[in-house]
């Protein structure tokens, strides 16, 4: 061939031989001949990355695009990126409004062919491919093959490093990067790298702003379709996630994992400056305030400013005094549920929170927690002028009134 872009293809059926020269422009060019290439069903062209292969080297390529991220295809009309010029032309089709597909039996129109080809099915009977376990439909008999291993429990693929076994070879594929640190897909508005295709793109909609999932109780919208599950337990009031330990359930297994920590005792997060850990990030976060001085959160009716938000709405109550925390035993009204936690101990006596060091109970887990500084020697309090340490916070503002010369009683 001359031409480096020409294709000689021989199709070879039926004792006898047709040779075409076709020049191939695009992917949509090549697969206009893909049904004349092979008659014997050869898939030479393999993926390095999965087990798929592919009669066309050209479907190769677009299908390499899926690992690598590759999109060269972009709308002209918003930021949107496609891996094939024809996705690319049926995404337009949102934008015009073409709808080149219709039903011959009731004239229904559609933008895409495979939305048609499913429609049709409604006045045809045909049945697609049901799974036999269950009542999932399938468009493609190699879509059903997969599913089936579900049901099975088939896992021909295993890890060597760690002997974690999948159905599918592209899932061994994707585990294997745990242990290799391998992130071949990059974001193309900034430098985060990922280890799927998916995660990926799950990212890139922080960049776009998508939300393509919505609730349809209350029409909040979300990025990822796990988040409106977690959302949608609002509504449904579901708590799947129940702790071994103890009668308490979650609506995330966020919740569950950070909740456990209460028996374990585990405290993963530290802080840099004193030492002191704490069982959630969030918590950390605030403590680190007490080093930087920081105090985000405003009162919009005297300017008081506090490190936690919490600690806000609480001073806010001091202006509007709101006690909305009543007690089922007797008249009184607390402004916070904390404080309500504590009176409530004054009519049962109950001190549900007992330290492993000594004898001693306690109403609230923050008691306790100030108590077993006594035990550790913990002082993550400590003063900005003379570096004097203190187990409480309120000893630490006493003792800082004698470099300010400010009365204690004032």
């Amino acid at each position: 061939l001359q031409d480096p872009e020409m294709a000689s293809v021989k199709l070879e059926d039926c004792n006898q031989t047709l040779e075409l020269n076709v020049i191939i422009k695009d992917e949509e060019e090549e697969e206009k001949i893909g049904t004349s290439i092979t008659h014997t069903g050869e898939k030479p062209y393999s993926c390095s990355e999965c087990e798929k292969s592919f009669k066309r080297s050209t479907a190769l390529k677009i299908h390499q695009r899926t690992h690598t991220g590759e999109r060269p295809y972009s709308c002209s009309e918003c930021a949107k990126c496609f891996t094939t010029s024809t996705s690319l032309k049926c995404h337009q089709r949102t934008h015009t409004g073409e709808k080149p597909y219709s039903c011959s039996a009731c004239g229904a129109s559609f933008s895409h062919l495979q939305s048609l080809k499913y429609h049709e099915l409604k006045h045809t009977g045909e049945k697609s491919h049901h799974c036999p376990h269950c009542e999932e439909i399938f468009p493609l008999p190699s879509k059903l093959k997969i599913h089936l291993k579900i049901h099975t429990g088939e896992k021909p693929y295993s890890c060597s490093d760690c002997g974690a076994s999948f159905s599918r070879l592209g899932t061994l594929k994707q585990h294997e990067r745990i242990h290799t640190g391998e992130k071949p897909y990059s974001c193309s508005d900034c430098v985060k790298c990922f280890t799927t295709s998916t995660e990926l793109k799950v990212h890139q909609r922080t960049h776009t702003g998508e939300k393509p999932y919505s609730c349809s109780d209350c029409g909040a919208r979300f990025s990822q379709l796990g988040n409106l599950k977690q959302h949608e337990r609002i509504h449904t009031g579901e708590k799947p996630y129940s702790c071994p330990d103890c009668v308490k359930c979650f609506t995330t297994i966020t919740e569950l994992i950070v909740h456990q920590r209460t028996h374990t005792g585990e405290k993963p997060y530290s802080c840099s400056v004193c030492g002191a850990s704490f069982s959630r990030l969030g918590t950390l976060k605030q403590h680190e305030r007490i080093h930087t001085g920081e105090k985000p959160y405003f009162c919009s009716d005297c300017g008081k400013s506090f490190s936690q938000l919490g600690h806000l709405k609480r001073h806010e109550r001091i202006h509007t005094e709101v006690k909305p925390y009543s007690c089922s035993d007797c008249v009184k009204c607390f402004k916070t549920s904390t404080e309500l936690k504590v009176h409530h101990g004054t009519h049962t006596g109950e001190k549900p929170y007992s330290c492993s060091d000594c004898v001693k109970c306690f109403t609230t887990s923050t008691e306790l927690k100030v108590h077993q500084r006594t035990h550790t020697g913990e002082k993550p309090y400590f003063c900005s002028d003379c570096g004097a340490r203190f187990s409480r916070l309120g000893t630490l503002k006493q003792h800082e009134r004698t470099h300010t010369g400010v009365n204690k009683l004032n």
